[in-house]
């Protein structure tokens, strides 16, 4: 009875720890109706009956063509940067000592009774990190939503296939019209919100990741 608890209380811990790491975030396919472009039918821009002009498709002599409607295309530049260090150290000791002399019973000193206690506690800790990560490329995405106050909502993906697995690139975020330049160009550094993901699939990023057995030690359920 007592092993089959024991056992029992294993393979919960496993399943925990499985399930509380950040690896297992799903495989994602290109195409997904989530990161699909956004496209203007016909039916979206209707012309006024009498018209020739469609004033969602209207260009004028004096307009850059720069992205600023629902379906237009813009080129992000990713030019991302960061850098951190950390390092911290502790240092705790304590010291204690205790002494109880020989008691004395008339004129007999009972030299057995006689003890000291020495006890000494020390700490120290230290630990350091460093990361940086960079990510410079194009990619162009399509407005998924303009706001009342001008600010455009783009999304999109890049997937590139390679003789080893995928490679893909998604972003999302909101841009000023402002910061977009004559090329129809913005930099990534000028998108709000921004939410940019580069990432693998495949036989080399399975590769890069540890085993199950590994991730349930690295578990902060592990308790030792």
């Amino acid at each position: 009875m007592k092993l089959s608890s024991l056992l029992l209380g294993i393979a919960v811990l496993l399943l925990s720890g499985c399930q509380s790491t950040s690896y297992d975030l799903g495989v994602p396919e290109p195409g997904e109706e989530a990161w699909a472009p956004t496209l203007i039918t016909s039916s979206d821009s209707q012309r006024d009956q009498g018209s020739l002009y469609a004033e969602t498709q209207l260009f004028t002599l004096f307009q850059d063509r720069r992205a600023y409607r629902t379906g237009d295309v813009l080129t992000v530049m990713l030019d991302e940067s960061t850098e951190s260090s950390k390092r911290s150290g502790t240092a705790i000791g304590k010291n204690s000592s205790v002494g109880i002399g020989a008691p004395t019973i008339g004129r007999k000193t009972i030299d057995d009774l006689a003890a000291q206690i020495n006890a000494d506690r020390d700490f120290s800790g230290e630990s350091s990190a460093n990361q940086r990560n960079s990510l410079s490329g194009f990619i162009t995405v399509t407005v998924s939503e303009v706001m009342a106050n001008g600010i455009l909502k783009i999304k999109g993906e890049k997937w590139l296939r390679l003789n080893q697995g995928d490679e893909y690139i998604r972003l999302k975020g909101l841009v000023r019209v402002d910061d977009i330049d004559d090329g129809n160009r913005v930099s990534s550094q000028r998108i709000a919100n921004a939410q940019i993901t580069y990432a693998g699939r495949g036989s080399l990023a399975e590769a890069n990741q540890p085993g199950w057995l590994t991730r349930f030690f690295q578990s902060p359920l592990f308790p030792f």
